[in-house]
């Protein structure tokens, strides 16, 4: 037999159910408000006790409210957050197993997906997604394979909300440890975010392929290009995670071709570096300088990192002079339309110059005593005083020949 106090703690709980289910959208907001307000924190015995052993009627009851109204966002936030409750809650694994039974992944990644809702409803569905994957792989693998990396990625690329943007990070950096099955799943999807017109979603991308490169070993080919895209960024903090992903990409069969592009992208086309100004200038056949030319910013940056990367390797250095890149540096500095160009390919110059000794010849061949005296006394400046035929003679330097290559390594053998 029941004692009398349990009699009346299941009376109550009787009394609260029927108050939800008898209220409108205005009340039911408000016992979730008393709700969430009350029970934050609280462990699964707490939650039992406060609702006389029935906790899972009330859990029952939310979810089957979010299946009904998910879609036109009635209380949608505090009905998250509520289900929340639940799920984080210490000892409580049988309410995530009776919201997963319900279809609570699917109903989250669809909310992701709707345009219509708020971001903070979303970032909500983003921590219940995390919660699910912190309870073990086998919860990361339910959310992978109801096709959620595809999802969270869309979002990430989408949101307008950085904090949910951070949210994401963090979710997509779980799925891609302790998850063996998915972990490329979420590598690749990753590399999709990174032409994405969201430099937040770059930044967190490209930092959580840095972190993942360990565990997924190889690189895949479909990465060269969109991570050399983002060298285009004129966000700085986009261009150094860049850096920070080719650095540790270095140790991948993706390296030649990386190095390739990258000395490729010291001597963008010409054409490229213009633009019509279609709505300013009467007439279209007046060329205009675009503000800043993304083509130089990539420029730029390309000189920055061959630089870092040289110097953090002798023998990737060694590569990039077999495939021109002091030439590539020379016709950056000569860019007279760009000092950021200038200034990066005059620092990376500078180290090819004083670590080989055939590169400094040829520089200073190319340069002539003065220029290059000028050069080697200040590298971040010199390119200031320069005139355009000293910058047409640097762009048409034909340094680094097959013959120079000859004599680079019997020199070096």
């Amino acid at each position: 037999m029941t004692s009398v106090k349990e009699q009346e703690a299941i009376r109550k709980l009787m009394v609260f159910l029927q108050e939800w289910d008898s209220a409108h959208k205005v009340a039911r907001s408000h016992i979730l408000n008393n709700f969430i307000k009350s029970n934050d924190g609280k462990m699964e015995p707490e939650l039992e006790l406060e609702f006389a052993q029935g906790a899972s009627l009330f859990l029952a009851r939310l979810t089957a409210w979010l299946r009904m109204t998910y879609t036109y966002s009635t209380c949608l936030n505090k009905l998250l957050k509520s289900i929340g409750i639940f799920l984080s809650a210490a000892s409580g694994r049988r309410y995530l197993i009776e919201f997963l039974e319900i279809g609570g992944i699917l109903i989250l990644l669809e909310i992701l997906g709707l345009n219509h809702l708020k971001e903070e409803d979303k970032r909500e569905c983003v921590k219940l997604l995390q919660l699910i994957a912190n309870a073990g792989r086998k919860y990361k693998e339910l959310i992978c394979e109801s096709y959620g990396v595809r999802s969270l990625a869309n979002f990430l690329a989408t949101s307008n909300s950085a904090e949910a943007q951070e949210d994401v990070q963090v979710l997509l950096d779980s799925l891609g440890h302790g998850n063996p099955k998915y972990e490329n799943q979420v590598y690749k999807a990753l590399v999709a975010v990174l032409p994405c017109a969201s430099p937040r979603a770059q930044q967190l991308a490209l930092q959580t392929l840095v972190v993942m490169q360990d565990v997924v070993g190889e690189a895949p080919a479909l990465l060269v290009e969109p991570v050399l895209g983002t060298l285009c960024s004129v966000h700085l903090d986009v261009q150094y995670e860049a850096i920070q992903l080719l650095k540790a990409l270095m140790a991948c069969q993706v390296r030649a071709a990386l190095l390739k592009g990258l000395v490729a992208l010291l001597t963008p086309p010409r054409e490229k570096a213009f633009t019509f100004c279609d709505e300013t200038a009467k007439d279209l056949t007046i060329l205009c300088p675009r503000e800043p030319v993304l083509v130089y910013v990539q420029q730029a940056a390309a000189a920055k990192a061959i630089g870092v990367l040289a110097k953090e390797s002798a023998e990737v250095a060694e590569e990039l002079i077999q495939l021109k890149v002091v030439h590539g540096l020379m016709v950056a500095v000569g860019n007279l339309d760009h000092a950021a160009s200038q200034r990066h390919a005059s620092i990376s110059l500078e180290y090819f110059v004083h670590t080989f000794p055939f590169v400094e010849e040829c520089v200073k061949a190319a340069l002539g005593h003065t220029l290059f005296q000028r050069f080697l006394d200040s590298p971040e400046s010199w390119y200031i005083k320069m005139d355009p035929v000293q910058a047409e003679e640097l762009a048409s330097n034909i340094v680094d020949s097959p013959r120079d290559m000859a004599r680079i390594q019997s020199a070096e053998g």
